[in-house]
């Protein structure tokens, strides 16, 4: 523990060569510790059940490629923290050491491949938060819940489609899934769901996620990318 607080203190020094936006060429000279066997606690601004926090992360595992980075680093990401949520942080460092990714700080949150680039990995995909909803019925069932219910305050959210550059605006309410908006916007403009994927902040926009919990506010723009072939967002 004594170690992972020192490493914690060191930190802000060790980063402030990257603050001006210059990336080290190589893993010389930027030190790499070992993972620290530590659980970071946190807390959700939103609560989550375990299935909203699991569909999370499958959403940044599986877009995080697309923006930045080799997926190879990625996979090997992915998997070790899968291995040290369970504790396993012998396998974890391995997987690391295999594929030649350092952790200045001790800590998966930052990560470098040996060519300097650097990973993030957000918190939530590295323990569960403090504040976790308990569920029994599995995953998709309080998402599922929520289609019969009250739909919420109506939002008009402007649209940017890939296929024309064109903006349009379409009206929702806060509590309609992106699912039931992607239906919203064939009914508009005959653009089928399966064709559709939805971006908010440089993220994607799962299937079952509703208006409200991706923070849209009207003034700000989601990008559609309109594919040739089906895509699976669920």
């Amino acid at each position: 523990m004594g170690g992972c607080l020192g490493l914690q203190r060191n930190r802000r020094g060790r980063n402030a060569s990257s603050d001006n936006g210059s990336r080290p060429s190589s893993g010389t000279n930027r030190k790499n510790h070992p993972l620290c066997h530590e659980t970071i606690r946190w807390k959700s601004d939103v609560p989550l059940t375990e299935g909203q926090l699991r569909s999370k992360r499958d959403e940044f595992w599986d877009t995080a490629p697309a923006f930045e980075g080799r997926k190879e680093i990625w996979d090997a990401l992915r998997a070790a923290t899968a291995a040290a949520e369970t504790t396993d942080f012998q396998l974890a460092q391995a997987i690391l050491d295999g594929a030649n990714i350092s952790v200045p700080n001790g800590f998966l949150t930052e990560c470098y491949d040996e060519l300097g680039t650097r990973y993030q990995v957000p918190v939530y995909c590295l323990s569960y938060p403090i504040n976790i909803v308990k569920e029994g019925s599995g995953r998709d069932s309080p998402v599922d819940q929520t289609e019969s219910s009250d739909e919420g305050s109506e939002i008009m959210l402007k649209l940017r489609l890939s296929s024309n550059c064109q903006d349009i605006k379409m009206p929702l309410m806060t509590r309609d899934t992106i699912a039931q908006a992607k239906k919203k916007l064939q009914a508009k403009q005959g653009i089928e769901p399966l064709h559709q994927r939805w971006f908010f902040g440089g993220k994607l926009l799962g299937d079952k996620l509703h208006i409200d919990e991706a923070r849209i506010l009207p003034s700000y723009v989601i990008q559609v990318i309109i594919n040739p072939e089906p895509t699976n967002e669920s």
